[in-house]
């Protein structure tokens, strides 16, 4: 019997796979417990419908993740910060401030947790931050920190 997994079942299939298992099986175990359905033609439109909103939905996240990248292309975030002798801060930058000064200075909403800062900027000068926008698309904030 074919039948649509609307969920996954180890060993047997993924969410939205379309697979022949045996009628005994999917009767009494995968359609009692709602974990697949049977592959109408029906079902299928349904399914295949479901996949083409999903592709285009993220087509559309992917293009806003760009038109992001392209406007932190040219913007230069500047933090001010007290610092000790050979540029040496008091503290440090973190992602959090990073994104505050950017959407106070420039008006572009980055969340925190997308700047990929492997350790805080500890010195004065121009650094180059690493943001993941989307899993295909990464950007780069150029941060300028300057003595307070």
């Amino acid at each position: 019997m074919k039948v649509i997994f609307l969920k996954d079942v180890k060993g047997k299939g993924t969410k939205g796979e379309v697979k022949n298992v045996s009628t005994g099986y999917a009767n009494n175990y995968l359609l009692k417990n709602k974990l697949a359905e049977e592959a109408t033609p029906g079902n299928l439109r349904k399914l295949k419908a479901q996949n083409q909103k999903i592709a285009d939905q993220e087509a559309d996240e992917k293009a806003a993740a760009e038109k992001v990248k392209e406007a932190l292309a040219s913007i230069s975030v500047q933090i001010k910060a007290k610092s000790g002798e050979d540029g040496r801060l008091f503290g440090s930058i973190t992602s959090k401030q990073i994104a505050e000064s950017l959407k106070k200075d420039h008006q572009e909403t980055v969340d925190r947790r997308k700047i990929e800062l492997k350790d805080p900027i500890r010195t004065l000068g121009h650094v180059d931050v690493p943001v993941k926008l989307h899993h295909a698309v990464t950007g780069t904030i150029h941060v300028h920190v300057v003595e307070e």
